[in-house]
């Protein structure tokens, strides 16, 4: 089969169409021919060796047909999608005409959209879903700040808040964008200076709970931003790896307000975060009926994942990006 591999930890040039064998799935895994996936800055983490030694074929979600499951629960040639079990960290990923996954993080499909449509959902709308629902148990009428809702996670996420009937405050870095989030459907935007809590304060808005996906280096202004009792789930690391520099509790964390954080590529599949908790069969329904935009920004193909890469780390690509495979 062909592949795309790291060659070696680095930029976007690291990775190489190869000839590698057909995986073969044991009896707990499901073979799917890939027909698409998405792109994610975990997988640019990932080829870049920041988190460390990985598989050498990247990519953590796809789209495709269903060619081998051992347990005989998905009939050959069912449409899935996948996302997770270790793809590209610990076990080969997506970014290959084959690949096999865990049966738990597999499931099957019946939206009438195409496969580079498909493949644009997964890992944003289930890790937004998470976060939201699970972590910050997200209700109706409350008011939500997604903080670095221009990625592809968090227009996912400004989706999914204003489906479900919250006020969303939504951020960007940078003024032009504030139309495609209001466009999403959120109440009002703020430019993200690194210091929102006290834009917060000047309107006089109550913030229920914030999705921060910046993480650490906004961590500290996510907490001062939530009201008394209110809860903030850190997502993402927009802002970079670095720690919080002297995090202390006492003058860091304000009495009453819960921190949480989901890290969706390590735990959503596994016994603890099932896939089957995450309503994708609706939101997929969602998505074809227009009511969540999940359409991808850009399509490249498979011989054009150097440039792919190369424009998610640019930052330019304002949503989901996904790749074919022929």
């Amino acid at each position: 089969m062909k592949a795309i591999v790291i060659s070696a930890y680095g930029g976007p040039e690291v990775l190489t169409v190869t000839e590698l064998p057909d995986p073969v799935p044991a009896p707990d895994e499901v073979l799917i021919r890939v027909k698409a996936f998405g792109l994610n800055h975990a997988e640019a983490y990932m080829r870049a060796g920041a988190w460390g030694e990985v598989a050498a074929v990247p990519g953590i979600e796809c789209a495709g047909v269903v060619e081998s499951d051992p347990s005989g629960r998905l009939a050959p040639g069912a449409a899935v999608v996948a996302i997770l079990g270790g793809m590209g960290r610990t076990r080969d990923g997506s970014y290959a005409e084959l690949v096999t996954v865990p049966a738990t993080n597999v499931v099957a499909v019946r939206a009438s959209l195409g496969w580079a449509e498909l493949a644009a959902v997964p890992e944003v709308y289930a890790t937004a879903w998470s976060g939201l629902f699970g972590n910050l148990d997200l209700r109706t009428g409350e008011t939500v700040l997604v903080r670095g809702a221009t990625s592809s996670l968090g227009q996912a996420a400004v989706s999914l808040a204003v489906d479900r009937g919250a006020q969303v405050l939504a951020t960007t870095r940078t003024p032009a964008h504030a139309a495609l989030l209001k466009e999403l459907g959120a109440h009002d935007v703020l430019i993200d200076d690194g210091l929102l809590a006290p834009q917060v304060k000047e309107r006089g808005i109550a913030v229920d709970a914030v999705l921060d996906i910046v993480g650490n280096s906004a961590l500290r202004d996510s907490l001062a931003t939530v009201r008394a009792r209110g809860r903030v789930c850190q997502i993402g690391f927009l802002g970079g790896f670095d720690p919080v520099p002297d995090f202390d509790p006492i003058a860091d964390l304000p009495t009453g307000v819960q921190l949480s954080f989901f890290a969706s590529a390590f735990v959503l599949g596994g016994p603890a975060f099932p896939l089957a908790d995450v309503p994708l069969e609706q939101i997929y329904a969602k998505v074809a009926a227009g009511t969540l935009r999940a359409g991808p920004v850009r399509v490249f193909r498979f011989d054009e994942i150097v440039e792919a890469h190369r424009v998610m780390e640019s930052g330019q690509a304002l949503g989901k990006m996904t790749v074919t495979v022929d």
